[in-house]
């Protein structure tokens, strides 16, 4: 099946080529995101594949039928990105990836809390420039701290199974709570007890109209003094503003993002000679207790394999007439 792939980058190309080594499929690959102003690359294609910050609006969908476009997919779990309406409008399919690796993104969440707590980051540039001294270096134990986690699916539950076996204490809300985890030792609550009770809190819900800021102003002032606060799903689910606002009272004491809510204007791309003109973004990354990562959560041999399987196979069931196992409807 003839598809087009925009927002690709190297590790993109080579994993799917790897996994389409039979060449079932008619894979072109293009830099660009794809938007209301790159859709006219489509045309000639029976599908796009699309990755987190490609703008699937309604303007978009509509160039894309234009073209003949019957197949979104995407190669990511959120779907916040698409205008499903507009979409089911055109008659236009939309698949997903709903789990490629839950374990690497969860990983990635534990990863930002240590470098935060213990300043590795910090710890290993000095060494570098032969600076030996633990001054301002010391951090705190993770066992028998309180964890809050805000969504626990997939990627949820796998953050929280590592916490426990740090010995920490978690709290959780979700819609749909895990009988599974609570067998565990996960006490489900509201989410004001988690903002109020917990040394940490990491996020793992969708981005949706309800979770759009979810963490605000009014948020961080339920929170403890000098809570940590980690963020791998979705940027939008903090109000930027209101966590430099947190940051600068030290009401908000650690930030860890591996997503930001303008990122698609920086994320995924080598502006290492340019001046970034993103002011918000600037002062988050003044702040010597905010570490910041490009979104690269996902970012494991294992994730990337299951994300070209799993899209090979969502483009394999839409041109076979089978059911779409992974389809997106509103």
């Amino acid at each position: 099946m003839k598809t087009a792939f925009f927002s690709t980058k190297p590790y993109d190309r080579a994993y799917f080529n790897t996994h389409n080594a039979e060449k079932k499929h008619a894979l072109t690959y293009f830099e660009e995101s794809l938007n209301s102003n790159t859709a006219e690359l489509a045309r000639g294609f029976e599908a796009v594949c699309v990755f987190v910050n490609d703008k699937i609006n309604r303007e978009t969908i509509v160039k894309l039928s234009e073209t003949g476009v019957k197949l979104v997919v995407l190669r990511c779990a959120g779907f916040n990105n698409v205008d499903l309406d507009a979409a089911a409008e055109k008659g236009i399919k939309i698949v997903r990836v709903p789990a490629y690796s839950p374990q690497a993104v969860a990983e990635h969440a534990v990863a930002l809390i240590l470098t935060l707590n213990r300043k590795t980051h910090k710890a290993y540039n000095r060494v570098r420039e032969g600076n030996f001294s633990l001054d301002r270096l010391i951090g705190f134990n993770l066992f028998n701290k309180t964890v809050g986690v805000i969504g626990t699916g997939k990627i949820g539950s796998a953050f929280c199974g590592i916490m426990l076996g740090f010995g920490c204490d978690i709290l959780a809300h979700d819609l749909a709570e895990s009988d599974a985890l609570k067998q565990k030792g996960v006490s489900y609550t509201s989410i004001d007890e988690v903002l109020r009770n917990s040394d940490i809190i990491s996020l793992h819900c969708p981005l949706t109209p309800q979770t759009k800021h979810l963490i605000d102003a009014e948020a961080f002032s339920k929170m403890k003094e000098g809570v940590m606060l980690i963020n791998t799903s979705r940027g939008a689910l903090i109000e930027t503003a209101d966590a430099i606002g947190a940051l600068k009272k030290a009401k908000l004491g650690y930030l860890g993002i591996d997503v930001y809510e303008q990122e698609e204007k920086l994320f995924f791309r080598d502006l290492s000679e340019n001046v970034i003109q993103d002011d918000v973004f600037l002062r988050l990354i003044s702040f010597p207790n905010v570490l910041i990562t490009a979104h690269q959560g996902f970012l494991t041999e294992e994730a990337l394999a299951q994300i070209a399987t799993t899209t090979l196979t969502n483009i394999a069931a839409f041109e076979n007439g089978e059911a779409l196992e992974n389809e997106v409807k509103k």
